[in-house]
């Protein structure tokens, strides 16, 4: 396992606006379109249940790779949302037994408009003792198996914002 750092931030800059990239974040008709796709639910008021589902299509690829995959992915809850600027939340990756047991960690959205280079958007990560999740979310892996984590599904967003097609076939 890499050595892990327990506060991760990850940043992107999108030829987009503040609105595109929260919602890009928080529907389900986006969510499902970039990264490891899934349906998003969020309920946005503080202590508001956040949650991943995994969609037909990503179970199929995982039983076609030889795994069952939950219906529950990952899920959270609702610190702070202050839509389209920042929005603040506990995650757990809870369709991994291994990564579940290690339990919540916050992940903050920080979206900030700049002049002249689109909007920047700034994902951090505070993984605390979670360290297997701390290496998944870096990007240990490769994107293929999984582990292409905030940097893959960043570029993965921005491509889709910007183009209106993902790195990836969903």
């Amino acid at each position: 396992m890499t050595d892990t750092k327990t506060t991760q931030v990850f940043r992107v800059y999108i030829k987009a606006t503040p609105q595109a990239i929260w919602d890009a974040i928080v529907k389900p008709e986006w969510t499902a379109k970039y990264g490891y796709g899934g349906n998003v639910e969020f309920d946005l008021r503080p202590g508001g249940k956040f949650a991943i589902f995994a969609t037909d299509e990503i179970k199929k690829s995982a039983a076609d790779q030889g795994y069952h995959l939950p219906d529950l992915m990952v899920d959270g809850e609702v610190i702070e949302a202050d839509p389209p600027r920042k929005l603040v939340q506990t995650w757990r990756m809870a369709m991994d037994p291994g990564a579940k047991a290690e339990g919540f960690t916050q992940l903050t959205y920080e979206i900030t408009e700049t002049q002249g280079s689109g909007t920047k958007l700034t994902v951090i990560h505070e993984t605390g003792e979670a360290k297997s999740v701390a290496a998944m979310i870096e990007g240990a892996g490769d994107s293929q198996s999984g582990g292409g984590g905030w940097p893959w599904i960043l570029s993965d967003l921005k491509t889709l914002l910007e183009s209106g097609t993902a790195l990836v076939d969903h």
